[in-house]
């Protein structure tokens, strides 16, 4: 593990990755990638969790895109760039397919990158000062279809050829507005605001909160759903979380989910 990217988890089940470049704004190289996708596969692998929050250090950026420096050794042709895509896209996809629900925290810039990374995550909390983008055609560059594809699905085409034709950094207000972030709040406010709901998360039925986010994205998909698939969404029923959660109703207490 790179000590680019920091690794926490609190008592409640809520886990924190943290890009750790700040002299570079977050940006993001291939050790990093590397890095989040073995915590994710670790993650995955761990039922005890509840909720993994994504930040940056430093507070200016949540991430400032690609680290432009790796050009020249790593990403400098086609093949270059078709072998380092193998690499990274993947963790990007990691992001959204991790059974438990992300959050990003997000301070200052989150460009490139940092934005996709960001986009991946199932909510994204902002500072009024935050600024978003994919100035990619200042660069010469383009975004591949398979990077494309979860971005169209989730904010629609329209907002992402603003993003990329224009390439002008969009504040938090027009991002909310058309959908990029959930919630802007003060900047001095965004790290409360994003434990917050990590917070609500954790307390709530852990499966519960899966089942739905499989759910959520396989709707996006328009291949019509099968049998197996529509019947699981009542596969709840036979859980003991489900058997505590109305209990703990009716008894007029608090729940204990264990996941199970």
């Amino acid at each position: 593990m790179t000590d680019k990217i920091l690794l926490s988890r609190d008592e409640t089940g809520v886990a924190t990755v943290t890009l750790n470049q700040p002299e570079k704004r977050n940006a993001l190289n291939l050790e990093m990638f590397q890095a989040i996708g073995q915590a994710l596969a670790d993650f995955d692998a761990d039922e005890s969790l509840r909720c993994v929050v994504f930040r940056g250090a430093g507070g200016k950026a949540f991430g400032a895109g690609a680290d432009i420096s790796e050009f020249e050794t790593l990403r400098g042709t086609r093949d270059q760039a078709v072998k380092y895509a193998a690499l990274s896209n993947p963790v990007f996809e990691a992001v959204q397919t991790c059974r438990h629900p992300t959050i990003a925290l997000i301070e200052g810039l989150c460009v490139g990158g940092g934005f996709g990374l960001a986009a991946m995550c199932d909510l994204r909390i902002c500072g009024e000062g935050s600024r978003f983008g994919v100035p990619v055609k200042r660069l010469g560059l383009v975004e591949s279809p398979e990077e494309l594809r979860p971005l169209v699905r989730k904010f629609g085409a329209n907002t992402m050829m603003q993003i990329l034709f224009v390439g002008d950094l969009m504040v938090a207000a027009d991002a909310l507005r058309v959908g990029l972030v959930d919630r802007v709040v003060p900047d001095e406010e965004v790290e409360a605001a994003a434990y917050e709901w990590a917070g609500k998360i954790a307390e709530g039925a852990p499966l519960s909160a899966r089942w739905h986010k499989k759910f959520l994205y396989r709707l996006m998909d328009p291949t019509p759903l099968t049998e197996a698939e529509m019947a699981e969404g009542y596969d709840a029923f036979d859980t003991a979380d489900f058997q505590e959660g109305f209990q703990a109703f009716l008894g007029k207490r608090k729940p204990q989910f264990t996941g199970h």
